[in-house]
Order: structure tokens, then sequence, then C-alpha cells
């Protein structure tokens, strides 16, 4: 099924956050608009419904709110992806370098079972380091990454070359403004 819809005009763009020179594409604009909001679960649906995967890991917090639906609606667990400290229980884990230091995420060990097939859901893919932590420990519990989907792109950023072998989908790319 073909989907239509002026996303660009949902995303808010904030500019200086969260520091000086940096533009901050904001999906609160489509999560506040029905219309926008059901684009996106609607067009993710639609994009893996026949796709042979068997799960859905998303990415602490934002992609929550985008893959939770879209696994309802395709009758498929949810494998959350959180920081450190957030799950209880034995957790596998992975640390990653960002601008200013590192960041570790963590999934329960017993989410992830080996020869399955994941999709990972975020809502904006910029550098990639957590997109790419979250597919390490998947592989790491012996799964496959079927594909990276996130709603925002920046392509002007280096998650390509990071992700490189992977298909990375989005639903709307911006390039450096």
């Amino acid at each position: 099924m073909e989907h239509s819809y002026n996303l660009d005009a949902a995303i808010r763009k904030i500019p200086d956050f969260p520091e000086k020179g940096i533009l901050f594409y904001d999906i609160t604009g489509i999560l506040t608009n029905p219309e926008a909001f059901r684009y996106c679960i609607d067009t993710l649906t639609d994009l893996y419904r026949d796709s042979g995967i068997d799960a859905v890991a998303c990415i602490e917090a934002r992609g929550f709110l985008f893959a939770a639906p879209v696994a309802e609606r395709l009758g498929l667990p949810i494998v959350l992806v959180r920081k450190k400290g957030k799950l209880p229980g034995k957790t596998m884990e992975k640390t990653f370098t960002l601008e200013y230091g590192t960041d570790t995420v963590q999934v329960h060990e017993a989410d992830v079972h080996t020869g399955t097939n994941y999709l990972v859901i975020d809502d904006l893919i910029a550098t990639g380091g957590t997109v790419k932590a979250a597919v390490e420990l998947v592989e790491e519990a012996g799964a496959k990454v079927h594909e990276i989907c996130c709603i925002i792109g920046l392509p002007f950023l280096p998650y390509k070359e990071l992700l490189e072998g992977y298909t990375v989908r989005t639903l709307i790319d911006y390039e450096n403004e």
C-alpha cells in the first residue's frame, strides 16, 4: 500500500539545540499530529509485513514509540535496547563512543534468540553509534539484523560508513541545513 504525507511539515527544526550550531530535528511534532504518526506506523507496517523478520529491537526511548505499534500490528515481539542500569535481570551490554564520551546500552539476554531475524527501529539516525551498538548486541546473541529503520536520517553524518553492510532505511532524510 502506497502512503503519502508531507512528513517534513510535522518535524520541528530547532536551531542551536542542544548547543550552538546544531539543528535539532524534533519528532514530537509527529507525535502530536495523529495523521503524521499514523503515516509513519502505516508505512513501517507495510514495509515489513512480509519481510521475514521475527522480532523488532527498538532503541530507548523514542524508538519505542514507533516500534511498539508496528510490532503489535505485525504480531511480533519487541526487544528493548535500553541505557545501562534500566533493565533488571541478566543483560548483555555494549559500550560505544559519543561525540563527547561514551555510553552503554543493554538488552535482556533472554529476549534475543539465536537464528532469528530482527528489525532495529529508532526515531533518528545521525552518527549511527547507538544503532551500531544495538545491532552488535543482537548479533552477539546469535540473531541476525534484517534491516535498520529510522524515521529521520541525517546522511551528511557518517552513519552509512559506520553501518556499511547493513540496509538502513529512513522515511525522510535531511541534508546539512
